[in-house]
Parts: structure tokens; C-alpha cells; sequence
């Protein structure tokens, strides 16, 4: 599997904290470079990085395509017992935003994506979608037959969050997370938009808030679709060359980005109400014009 995008670029940092000290990590995980930006006395940032790493291995263990994981071996077996709770967190949460977003937001992608990037079958790969065929408790995650999920368009936006969290329970105030999404602690962080086919069109600040983006001709898979599939079979072309969102999770942006690239103008603000939750929706449409909503 393949990294899917990535618009956003850090142009600058927020200004230093008075007597804090600044240290910055990178890696890479979950399908993407990771980078956490950390500012604060060394005896919190150096406890705070070690226990963010920690957090970063063991989501990956849970939901990466790139190696055996929790997730690699549910595709494998159909099947998950006793799953982590972060496991049914998480599919808790595609649950809402694939009903928000009216099944444009769906993990059972899968199949029909690696149709369209081997050369399978697509109109049979589509009839194995359908995240309404998906069993998910506590006690168990059940797949429907020839079934298999992706959360590459959530996974890092919820790591991100949970990394966050650990950096905020270690006495940090002051940080950048970057784990293909962004978070903030405070800020403000200074952050440029930017779109594989129209170069940069904006730049905003982010502060204690999270954004994520996507943009679908950032890669193209093997017989032209862009790599961002709209599940519902609506649409074969997506609506925007990109779809950036901020909002009070990185999770939330992720899915939401991943989601919107085939949702209409009209759609999407009814996609936004029924969330409730404070977002802003940024889209660069086919021609490289910006609207921000």
C-alpha cells in the first residue's frame, strides 16, 4: 500500500516560548512522515517524545496496512475477537461519519481499491463493499464474506489525536503533531494550503484545533482512478482537487477530507450539520479556485 496524500506544508512555527527549549522528531508510521514539534523544559519534552513514540508503535500495531496488525489480521481471518478498545473507538466513529457523509465515507473501500490499482475485477469488488455488513462490539469485529477494511482515510488522524493526548497528560502546552494530519497544542501555528495541480493558494493558522487534507490526483492508481474512491459509486471523477478541514479532532478532519473530495457544493454543508461539531472546510476546486466554508 501506498502513502494516499498530503497538501498541507508547515511554513513556520509559532513563536518560541519564553525559557523553553524546542526539539523536534521525525519518523515515519502509518503510511506517513511523522514529525512532532515540542516546546517546553527538556525534562518534559524528553519524557513526553518517548511516550509519544510508544503510542505512535502501538496504533501502528493496530491499524496499519504496511505490516501485520490487528487490522491486517482481520482482512486475513474475517474475524477479531476481543478487540482493542481503540479498535472499536475507531469504527465507532467511521460508523458516524460514514452516515454522515451519506456511505461516501466507507471502509469496506478496500477491495475495490485494490481492483482498480491490480487490474481485478471492479464491478465485483464493488458488490464485496458495504460498511452496513460489518459487525462491530465489543467482543467482536465481523467482516461479511470476501470483505476487507482500510483506514488509511482515519487511522493517522486518530493517531494524531492519541499522540496529542499523550503529549498534553505529560505537562506539554506548547506542540506541533504531524502524523500525516496535524494537531495543536496552542499555538498559533502557521500552516499553507497547497494543491498538487495549482501550487500553493492559502495559508491559515492553527491553535489547540486539528486539520487534515486530501487530494485525489496526488496519485493515481494504475488504470487512472484517482486513489480517493468514491465507495457509493456515484461518481467517478471527484468534485475537488482538494479538501482541507479543520476541525476539533484530527480524526474527524481525516475522514471528513477523505469523504468530501466527491461530495457536492450543496452537499457538503448538510454533511457538516449533521456532525455538529465546529468545523472549517476549505476546497480547491477542478479549475484551482478557492472557496472556504
Amino acid at each position: 500500500m501506498i502513502t494516499r496524500r498530503r497538501a498541507l506544508k508547515i511554513f513556520a512555527a509559532a513563536a518560541t516560548v519564553p525559557t523553553a527549549s524546542f526539539a523536534q522528531d521525525r519518523r515515519y508510521a502509518l503510511g506517513a512522515d511523522v514529525s512532532m514539534n515540542l516546546r517546553g523544559p527538556d525534562e518534559i519534552t524528553t519524557a513526553a517524545r518517548a511516550a509519544a513514540w510508544t503510542e505512535i508503535d502501538r496504533i501502528e500495531n493496530l491499524f496499519s496496512l504496511y505490516k501485520e496488525s490487528d487490522l491486517t489480521r482481520l482482512n486475513r481471518d474475517g474475524v477479531l475477537r476481543n478487540p482493542a478498545p481503540e479498535f472499536v473507538e475507531l469504527l465507532k466513529l467511521c460508523d458516524t461519519i460514514h452516515h454522515a457523509t451519506g456511505g461516501r465515507f466507507d471502509p469496506t473501500v478496500q477491495p475495490l481499491w485494490l481492483a482498480h490499482a491490480h487490474g481485478g475485477d471492479v464491478t465485483a469488488a464493488r458488490g464485496k463493499t458495504g460498511w452496513h455488513r460489518v459487525e462491530v462490539t465489543h467482543d467482536v469485529i465481523r467482516l461479511a464474506d470476501g470483505q476487507s477494511l482500510t483506514l488509511n482515510g482515519i487511522a493517522q488522524g486518530y493517531a494524531t489525536d492519541r499522540v496529542t493526548k499523550v503529549l498534553k497528560d505529560h505537562g506539554l502546552t506548547h506542540a506541533l503533531v504531524n502524523i500525516g494530519e496535524y494537531s495543536a497544542l496552542s499555538g498559533p501555528w502557521q500552516l499553507g494550503l497547497s494543491d498538487p495541480a495549482f501550487g500553493q493558494l492559502g495559508q491559515f493558522t492553527l491553535s489547540d484545533r486539528a486539520t487534515a487534507t486530501s487530494s485525489p490526483a496526488a496519485m493515481r492508481l494504475p488504470d487512472g482512478t484517482a486513489h480517493i474512491i468514491d465507495p457509493t459509486g456515484a461518481s467517478d471523477i471527484p468534485q475537488w482537487s482538494t479538501v482541507s478541514v479543520c476541525a476539533p479532532s484530527a480524526a474527524i478532519a481525516d475522514g471528513l477530507s477523505t469523504a468530501l473530495c466527491h461530495a457536492t457544493a450543496v452537499e457538503i454543508p448538510l454533511i457538516a450539520a449533521r456532525l455538529d461539531v465546529p468545523l472549517t472546510i476549505r476546497l480547491i476546486d477542478l479549475s484551482g479556485n478557492l472557496r472556504t466554508l
